[in-house]
């Protein structure tokens, strides 16, 4: 009888001590959110824009700061154009208010132009990593993914002295809450052109590819006209009204010239 009873307690405690791990468990859970960094460019008048990346940083709810897990790297920022991505860092971080996203540059960032490697410098305002403000709220358990677009054009700077430097424009596109418009430019004699879109409020600009290909991404909701300026001779045209939602890609087919 002894032996039974000491069995019972065994077998409550056990239960017990199962019972309080899930509820611990399913308790980090709920209050944790997944979350995923991708990595995106529009093409660039460069050979290759290598940038070295080594940390990703969260700051959530005002004052915790989450280092994600990274894929540190040498990354071509020209591999990733017109609809290409990749993922360079994930997590799970506590669930609440994200208010800034910190890239954290190495030092062995170039640039190759015409064959040629250049070293970028950064400046040194951007030694500590650079700052992008977020406003979103990560909902517990709800994967959430954000995308870095880079802009290789604007964030290559060349100065008096011929030294190319590093200045990053990135926008921070909430993947669930934005849509996206593709087109191709047929007429190779009008290529590269450069694309825009605006809504009257923000403008939205990228260059075709080698193909005519052009991709704008992480675009709100909302009616946009899209301008495409192709090389000279031939005059810029306008497509009006195109309709873009949240989590579709809007198709404007051939654009010949």
């Amino acid at each position: 009888m002894k032996t039974l009873r000491n069995f019972v307690l065994l077998f409550s405690g056990a239960l017990m001590l199962t019972t309080a791990c899930k509820k611990e468990n399913d308790a980090t859970s709920a209050s944790t959110t997944p979350v995923k960094v991708r990595m995106t460019d529009a093409p660039a008048a460069y050979d290759q824009v290598n940038v070295d990346i080594i940390g990703v940083e969260f700051k959530v709810n005002s004052e915790t700061t989450v280092n994600l897990n990274v894929i540190a790297g040498i990354y071509n920022l020209l591999d990733f154009a017109n609809g290409a991505d990749t993922l360079i860092a994930s997590a799970d971080v506590p669930s609440g208010s994200l208010s800034q996203v910190r890239l954290i540059l190495g030092p062995n960032n170039s640039v190759v132009v015409d064959g040629q490697p250049h070293p970028l410098s950064t400046p040194s305002a951007m030694q500590s990593g650079l700052k992008l403000n977020v406003h979103s709220t990560l909902q517990p358990g709800i994967l959430y993914e954000l995308l870095l677009d880079f802009d290789a054009n604007q964030s290559i700077v060349v100065t008096g002295s011929g030294e190319y430097q590093l200045k990053p424009v990135i926008r921070v596109v909430t993947v669930a809450t934005s849509g996206s418009i593709h087109g191709n430019v047929v007429t190779t004699l009008a290529l590269p052109a450069t694309i825009s879109a605006t809504n009257g409020v923000d403008t939205y600009t990228t260059v075709t590819d080698d193909n005519g290909n052009f991709l704008l991404r992480g675009l709100v909701a909302g009616t946009y006209t899209v301008t495409i300026t192709p090389e000279a001779p031939f005059p810029a045209t306008t497509i009006a009204n195109v309709n873009v939602t949240v989590g579709n890609l809007t198709e404007l087919g051939p654009i010949v010239f």
